[in-house]
């Protein structure tokens, strides 16, 4: 199945139905009273959020949604059927944007959150309505009310805790691969990752408290130069970082690495700075990758030095030999659990318990899934 996080879709509520006209009679006798019925209201559009999708491609093969007409009253006081509503299921941190003048018509964050967005028409109202004591016989009615059609744009921004931030061939997939039981796709050459992935990362520490934790990371593609003017794959893919409580920057340590780590979070930093200046005001750590390719220990003890005179957290990892990453959960972790403290969304420990459950399916481009034991380190 593509991962697909952007899509545009013409969206209709129902038409109310109109009132009836109708008089009671027996046959052969003259009209007995008014008993025109009102009629249905017309069914609405909802979007609802499902914890158990990761893309929008479900609704890329179909890109009219209209919901029920309501039916129009009846004699003898018969109220018509009002149109059945229609319910369009998306992703969580899935946003609808309406394309006449881009305002946000709705953002859906939450699981079986349900969010109108366009309200089906009034019910018509039949002659009965207009009887009175001095108006014995009426023939007024009132037509059902318009539907509302919209079309918009809606954009999927993933809900990640941690998101992984980092050049091309920096690392990040291997380590998520380590992490959590997700199996991005890995090779050794730039741009193997074309489209995030998710993992859920157990934290199984009985002496940090944690025991039985969890969170959510994703593995953003790889950012270049100019990214956030269109440049390369990251671009298309800011957005997803965004709605991530906290970041990690995966900086390559090894001795074949394109650039050294300080010149590799400089530009990252001036990246997402140019995209959201507040993307750094984020909890986030530094993270050294492929240490167990560098040849000269005095190299590692000077990249953790000059993070470390910033006061910056800096953990050196392999995801090869997996050191490091036991202490790289804990402090991601903390991180997400600080960033609940000072903005909370949902609390990492009880939404991820859920979440695990919940989001443990594979697509075969895309994969969010939950290690069922923890990975032995």
């Amino acid at each position: 199945m593509k991962f697909i996080d952007e899509i545009e879709i013409n969206v209709a509520s129902g038409k109310g139905g109109r009132g009836m006209v109708s008089f009671h009679s027996d046959h052969g006798r003259a009209k007995l009273g008014a008993d025109g019925g009102d009629g249905g209201f017309g069914g609405s559009v909802y979007l609802v959020g499902n914890p158990q999708l990761n893309t929008l491609s479900g609704l890329n093969y179909h890109h009219e949604y209209r919901a029920e007409d309501g039916a129009k009253g009846g004699s003898s006081n018969k109220t018509g059927r009002s149109g059945n509503d229609l319910e369009i299921p998306v992703p969580l941190g899935t946003i609808a944007y309406n394309r006449a003048d881009n305002s946000v018509v709705a953002e859906v964050t939450e699981a079986k959150q349900r969010i109108i967005i366009a309200k089906g028409g009034k019910r018509g109202i039949g002659n009965a309505r207009f009887l009175s004591p001095w108006h014995q016989a009426p023939e007024e009615f009132t037509p059902g009310g318009d539907s509302q059609e919209i079309e918009i744009k809606l954009e999927l921004k993933l809900m990640a805790d941690v998101g992984f931030a980092g050049l091309p061939n920096a690392g990040k997939s291997s380590l998520l691969s380590v992490l959590s039981a997700a199996r991005p796709k890995i090779a050794d050459y730039p741009f193997t990752t074309l489209i995030p992935h998710l993992g859920v990362v157990q934290v199984d520490d009985a002496h940090s408290g944690t025991w039985g934790a969890s969170f959510v990371a994703a593995d953003i593609p790889g950012l270049i130069a100019g990214a956030a003017q269109g440049r390369g794959l990251g671009h298309a893919f800011l957005r997803h970082i965004e709605r991530t409580k906290a970041l990690a920057f995966v900086l390559d340590a090894s001795e074949w690495a394109e650039m050294e780590p300080k010149d590799a979070f400089k530009l990252l930093q001036n990246e997402l700075k140019s995209f959201d200046a507040s993307m750094m005001e984020k909890q986030f750590c530094i993270i050294l990758s492929k240490v167990d390719a560098i040849q000269s220990a005095d190299s590692l003890k000077k990249f953790i030095s000059y993070f470390k005179r910033k006061k910056l957290t800096v953990v050196p990892v392999s995801s090869l030999t997996r050191a490091g990453i036991d202490e790289l959960k804990r402090v991601l972790f903390d991180m997400c659990v600080r960033a609940d403290e000072l903005s909370p969304r949902a609390p990492t420990k009880s939404r991820l318990a859920d979440a695990s459950a919940a989001l443990e399916h594979s697509f075969q481009d895309y994969t969010l899934v939950s290690a069922a034991e923890p990975l032995p380190l």
